[in-house]
């Protein structure tokens, strides 16, 4: 049985667990995350796996900050320019229309210039690293703790 599920996804009440989950984005609401100008809708997450698939909105200039992929990531760019601000690959942009994974331990920060629109697919989500040390995940929870026991499993 699945640990899956899709917050704010009224229609998924009283299903069963092998019915498809239908997911209603445009009736969803965009939740800020830890980073101005970053909004998110889950579109599902499975938190004994560390499975998240995001729908990820960044205003123009917003920066996802030095962050670390734990396990591999898939980003496919709807509209908008996600860009390396720094890392090994500084520069590097993914635009409208193109799809961008990135192997595990890799290691940058990323902005959108003129904003963006993304699918982000992720086995177990980013680790984020804070000037005051402390390793957080896209909405400030503790890494370890949150998904520390779905990485044991990877």
């Amino acid at each position: 049985m699945t640990t899956a599920f899709t917050p704010n996804a009224k229609n998924h009440e009283g299903l069963g667990p092998l019915s498809s989950r239908l997911v209603h984005v445009n009736d969803m609401p965009w939740e800020p995350i830890r980073y101005p100008g970053c909004y998110v809708k889950t579109l599902m997450v499975d938190k004994s796996s560390g499975l998240l698939t995001v729908l990820l909105k960044m205003d123009p200039g917003a920066e996802l900050p030095d962050h670390e992929h734990v396990m591999l990531e898939q980003t496919f760019m709807i509209e908008g320019r996600l860009v390396d601000k720094d890392g090994p690959e500084k520069g590097l942009a993914c635009g409208p229309g193109e799809f961008i994974w990135r192997p595990a331990g890799s290691r940058h920060s990323a902005w959108t210039p003129e904003g963006g629109l993304m699918i982000a697919v992720f086995q177990i989500p980013n680790k984020f690293y804070e000037k005051d040390g402390k390793v957080v995940d896209l909405v400030g929870d503790d890494w370890g703790l949150k998904w520390g026991k779905a990485l044991q499993h990877a």
